[in-house]
């Protein structure tokens, strides 16, 4: 959720900001106005009830005190029915705030200055790194080496689950698992995180928290009856970790990671990349999760991006750095780099992972603060940040593509042979 005091300082911010992500047609901006004057008056009307209330009530007490209770008594049902006015007045607030809060959950986060305004095309290249492979043969695409040597069965992924499941065998089992490993090993041994394994399952507020309900609730699987979802992804469980906690700032930047199935429903891609294992409803990914000071989420930012390049650089896998547009960038970050891999099958560059700087959007659903040093130390919301570390189905489809030979066998990374020794 958007901190709504800068809308009220800059009312224009909002539409602007709308604007530039593509989506100001589907909010009612002046409604929201409406509702926040509305519930300020409210306020004000109620403090000053409250006000009176006190002043009557001292009043009675004096009276009292005095031993002129009959003359207490016409102050008494004055006092009666200001409290009767003031929890009316609470009840119309309530409902307001209800609308004012069902509307802010729908907005998106405050767009980066550095973000570009505009959709995909409006992408920036930030830089990329590795040289494209050459081939003495037409390369093949990654499923159609996998069905042909017989490690990637679609047809009884379907058979059993139906459309975009599928069936790992042999070999690419065993290196999807190599790569988890190796990924873990480098973010938890290198780079600091602490490995966790999380539930498959969170609660429906877990879901709001993240960012995923209410606006995307119909794109996950969920488990009405028990009030709980697959996860879309481990960030999820992650960032939840420390929901409704005050942390202390010592206790901060906090690196987590975990290797999870992540399940989506993929409902607005209908038609799209549904070739192989571009885009399947169930996938194996790590994820990094940071929570840190706010004064320090900008260059966290970068070095998460640097986190997930690193795997890619030690498999050797040529990529881009892109910066995303605001229309193309999440609802609950506020500014993204994708980690795009080269695909020399399918001729075409693929995102292997998004590194999202969210600011303090999650932890305000969340109510994820710390408390500042000092004695006069304030609660203040901590800034949340989450990439893939990377997403390991794709990560495998890259190996296979850019690593291929002409007999369709393909290489195997120098540094996942250990994690797969004895088995090749």
């Amino acid at each position: 959720m958007i901190d709504l005091e800068i809308f009220l300082e800059d009312p224009a911010s909002l539409d602007s900001m709308l604007q530039a992500r593509q989506v100001n047609d589907k909010i009612d901006i002046s409604l929201l106005q409406d509702l926040i004057r509305k519930n300020k008056k409210l306020i004000g009307q109620i403090q000053q009830s409250q006000s009176i209330r006190n002043q009557k009530s001292k009043e009675i007490g004096i009276l009292l005190s005095q031993g002129e209770k009959e003359r207490a008594e016409p102050h008494k049902e004055k006092v009666k029915n200001i409290g009767n006015e003031i929890l009316r007045l609470e009840k119309e607030k309530q409902k307001i705030e209800m609308k004012i809060h069902s509307i802010a959950a729908e907005l998106p986060n405050w767009i980066d200055p550095d973000v570009p305004s505009g959709g995909e095309e409006a992408n920036i290249l930030v830089r990329s790194w590795g040289t494209k492979p050459q081939f003495d043969f037409e390369p093949k695409t990654h499923d159609e080496i996998g069905e042909k040597t017989g490690i990637l069965d679609m047809e009884r992924g379907v058979k059993l689950a139906g459309s975009r499941f599928y069936i790992y065998k042999n070999t690419l089992a065993l290196l999807e698992r190599s790569l988890l490993n190796f990924m873990l090993d480098l973010h938890t041994k290198r780079f600091g995180y602490t490995e966790l394994t999380v539930p498959l399952l969170i609660e429906d507020e877990g879901m709001y928290t993240s960012g995923q309900f209410p606006k995307f609730r119909g794109e996950y699987y969920s488990l009405d009856r028990d009030g709980l979802s697959l996860i879309p992804t481990a960030e999820v469980p992650l960032i939840n970790l420390y929901r409704d906690e005050v942390l202390k700032e010592d206790d901060l930047p906090i690196l987590l990671t975990a290797a999870s199935s992540c399940f989506r429903r993929e409902a607005g891609a209908a038609g799209k990349d549904t070739r192989g294992l571009i885009r399947v409803h169930q996938f194996q990914k790590v994820e990094l999760v940071q929570l840190v000071h706010p004064n320090e989420s900008a260059q966290k930012h970068e070095e998460m991006t640097r986190h997930a390049e690193e795997v890619l650089q030690i498999l050797n896998l040529p990529y881009r750095v892109i910066l995303k547009a605001a229309g193309d960038t999440g609802a609950t970050a506020s500014k993204s780099y994708d980690l795009e891999v080269w695909l020399p099958g399918m001729k075409r560059w693929l995102e292997i992972s998004s590194i999202s700087n969210c600011r303090d959007y999650q932890a305000r659903r969340g109510k994820i603060r710390f408390r500042q040093s000092g004695n006069k130390g304030k609660n203040i919301l901590v800034h949340t940040l989450n990439a893939s570390g990377v997403a390991a189905g794709r990560c495998a489809v890259a190996l296979i593509e850019n690593l291929q030979k002409h007999d369709m066998s393909f290489d195997i990374p120098p540094v996942l042979k250990k994690y797969m020794t004895g088995h090749l």
